[in-house]
């Protein structure tokens, strides 16, 4: 009787409790494969979930619990069928639902965005480094092109080259531009998104690696390595769709948000379109990472209208119309989202609980009095900060351009009167004008560093709006947005080294790829492997170094030391050519 008792408590407690779902009620662009996520009761308090088409009927399935216990997924056995109407029925208080019932249509899908492959960025002289160490590593060439005389921020540089030319990957590069990591990926992929985050309490890595599409989007997923370099886990999107390349960002809730995009047949005629046509679905997805559940769904195709995008349709019916085109999201200090969409020049403050939005800045529909020099225009990665400050990076050209330059945008948002006011712009000299990508970084000691998307160039300026760091790719590369994090990495991995021998002399070439706490190399030398004794040493000068020793040395290792003179890691024995 006692635990029946308990029992029954427990399921009153879940029935009055509100549950927030996605798809959301009412929701038009849900896909065959979606799961139904109930968020606000644990999974074991969901009770009986009846799922039913109006064309494929009543769904078999199973119940998944998240792994914070505050909700669960009805994973159907069977994919629902394109443009039907699902009904859900459960004894929960779902916000948005009657008596616990409530209905999503799935929408009509178009098929996979046709690949664009990778580019390789034209041949310029020196344009890649080449190391006797690591002849399997072929990064673009970074160039400082200003350091003024106060010292830029702490912290290193995080950038990932899209356009090869011979290889694309992340890359860690120090404060002033030396190249620290380099991570080759598969030739015909692309890397975004590079930066350091926190997982679990620890620093780690986080990129988007995949196929980038003729429409600017991604299929791919999302990848986080240890301090070590080790892969530690994949995140992929989930409801049927992939991970696009815009966005991965982990949440102090150790949940991933993600972006990804979702083709569908969708009428169009409140934009003077033809009606149906293929229309990409701008889609956010929070992501359980030890799951791969979802707990969180917004579509773009729910809550903005067509007609608010400022990006023509195609005049081939047959292309797909990227009306909206998600580029970032955020979590901010209330536990909502800030998403930016590129095509609509307007950033939306969305409720994390029901995906409703709560105001939109710019665009055809602003909540906000736009005041002098605020209004933007195909921007990307709009962060708010501390006192509702935002920045973004303004491109000002889509095309068309808008604006005679891109710039880095912070304005001031007043949610008592609703107006925005500018609070500082950041601009190149020379002006560039990017077309496409781009980042606004908010530094801890009051400076920014903007990657300038399309441009080759990354910038920090000071809070006066100087320039205390440029650099820029070699050739005509680029990456989608620039970071510069603190960051220690230690490799799993020993140091590399090669060497040969001319002239009486043993040139001995060392490096350890990812190593932030290298400050000097001895070199051990010796006739047989197993009996090598120290023969030179020398401060580390670049990723790799070059050290001569005296005497035709057999065989060859490194010891990387710290700046105590601490053995960090050395390296295997080779034999010298």
């Amino acid at each position: 009787m006692a635990a029946a008792a308990l029992w029954c408590a427990a399921a009153a407690q879940a029935a009055s409790a509100p549950v927030n779902v996605f798809p959301i009620p009412g929701g038009q662009v849900a896909a065959p494969s979606t799961q139904i996520t109930f968020r606000g009761v644990p999974a074991s308090q969901l009770g009986t979930i009846v799922v039913a088409g109006s064309v494929s009927g009543v769904h078999p399935g199973r119940v998944l619990s998240d792994s914070d216990g505050k909700g669960g997924s009805f994973i159907p056995t069977t994919p629902f069928k394109a443009g039907e109407t699902v009904t859900v029925t459960t004894g929960l208080d779902i916000i948005g639902a009657t008596n616990g019932s409530y209905s999503f249509a799935v929408a009509d899908p178009a098929g996979a965005i046709p690949e664009a492959g990778v580019r390789p960025a034209p041949r310029v002289k020196h344009d890649v480094s080449r190391f006797a160490s690591r002849p399997d590593l072929v990064p673009t060439v970074v160039t400082v092109t200003k350091r003024a005389s106060r010292a830029a921020a702490p912290g290193d540089i995080f950038v990932a080259p899209q356009y090869g030319p011979v290889q694309n990957g992340p890359m860690i590069l120090g404060r002033y531009g030396g190249l620290i990591w380099d991570q080759p990926i598969p030739h015909n992929e692309t890397a975004t998104d590079f930066r350091a985050q926190t997982y679990q309490g620890k620093p780690v890595l986080t990129w988007w690696q995949g196929n980038v599409s003729a429409a600017g989007t991604g299929a791919g997923q999302d990848e986080i390595y240890d301090s070590s370099y080790r892969p530690v886990a994949t995140v992929r999107a989930g409801n049927g769709l992939s991970s696009d390349l815009h966005e991965f960002s982990i949440t102090p809730q150790n949940t991933a948000l993600i972006t990804a995009y979702y083709p569908v047949h969708w009428k169009t005629s409140s934009a003077k379109g033809a009606a149906p046509r293929i229309v990409l679905d701008g889609v956010v997805q929070e992501i359980d990472i030890s799951t791969g559940l979802v707990l969180f769904q917004w579509d773009s195709l729910d809550h903005v209208p067509v007609s608010d995008s400022y990006q023509a349709a195609p005049k081939n019916t047959g292309h797909p119309w990227d009306y909206f085109h998600l580029n970032s999201i955020q979590q901010d200090s209330d536990g909502d989202l800030i998403v930016s969409s590129r095509d609509t020049w307007s950033v939306y403050e969305i409720s994390h609980q029901t995906a409703a939005i709560i105001w939109t800045l710019g665009g055809r529909h602003s909540s906000f009095t736009m005041a002098r020099n605020t209004s933007f225009a195909f921007q990307h990665d709009a962060r708010l900060g501390s006192n509702n400050v935002l920045t973004m990076f303004d491109d000002g050209a889509g095309p068309p351009a808008e604006h005679k330059q891109s710039r880095g945008l912070t304005l001031r948002l007043d949610t008592t009167h609703m107006t925005a006011s500018l609070v500082a712009q950041d601009e190149h000299h020379p002006a560039l004008l990017a077309y496409y990508e781009g980042s606004d970084q908010p530094l801890s000691n009051g400076d920014s560093f903007i990657g300038w998307g399309s441009q080759p160039y990354f910038t920090e300026f000071n809070s006066r709006g100087q320039t205390v760091f440029d650099a820029r790719f070699v050739d005509e590369n680029q990456t989608y947005r620039a970071y510069r994090i603190p960051w220690t990495g230690t490799p799993a991995t020993p140091p590399a080294v090669a060497a040969h021998v001319a002239g009486g002399r043993t040139t001995v070439y060392a490096s350890w790829n990812g190593s932030t706490e290298l400050a000097r190399w001895q070199v051990l030398g010796g006739t047989s492997s197993s009996s090598l004794r120290p023969v030179g040493s020398a401060g580390k000068s670049a990723f790799e170094t070059t050290i001569r020793v005296s005497g035709k040395q057999t065989y060859v290792a490194a010891q990387a030391l710290d700046a105590h003179g601490h053995v960090l890691s050395t390296s295997k024995p080779v034999k010298v050519s």
